[in-house]
């Protein structure tokens, strides 16, 4: 059983998921949003989450701004116009899945209570050889993405 300083951290957002249980959920919960917080550089050049074939849009709202990589002061008023209910389960998505954790973080603190952080984000980690998309993460896991 967790500690109190370990269970008071995990609230501070819903959790962690797989992009395979981020699918689930946007597949079965009609209100389920994914929220793609990554720059508008990696949305052309590297790909996007298809959700078409779900009758959806992914929601693209960077949590830092290219080139200077600050964060986006306006990221939560941004996200507020398409996040809709606020029960409703926001997934946040990245590269990786630093950004999405933090953006996570802070919707929830903002009072929507069903924020999850998509584990490994589009791309995954580094591999042996320092690249990305070959072990985990959206485009690993098989799911559905368009490129640029």
């Amino acid at each position: 059983m967790p500690d109190a300083s370990t269970a008071s951290s995990q609230r501070s957002y819903a959790g962690e998921i797989t992009p395979a249980e981020a699918w689930r959920i946007l597949t079965e919960v009609p209100a389920a949003r994914l929220i793609d917080v990554r720059t508008q550089a990696e949305w052309v050049y590297v790909g996007v989450p298809d959700l078409a074939p779900l009758g959806k849009e992914v929601a693209l709202v960077s949590w830092q701004l290219f080139p200077a990589m600050t964060v986006n002061a306006g990221f939560a008023a941004q996200l507020s116009g398409v996040a809709g209910d606020r029960a409703a389960p926001l997934l946040f998505l990245c590269r990786s899945g630093v950004r999405s954790k933090a953006a996570a973080e802070l919707m929830t603190s903002l009072g929507y209570g069903r924020c999850y952080n998509v584990t490994d984000g589009f791309e995954g980690p580094h591999d042996d050889t320092r690249h990305r998309g070959g072990k985990a993460g959206w485009k690993a896991s098989g799911l559905p993405w368009v490129q640029g």
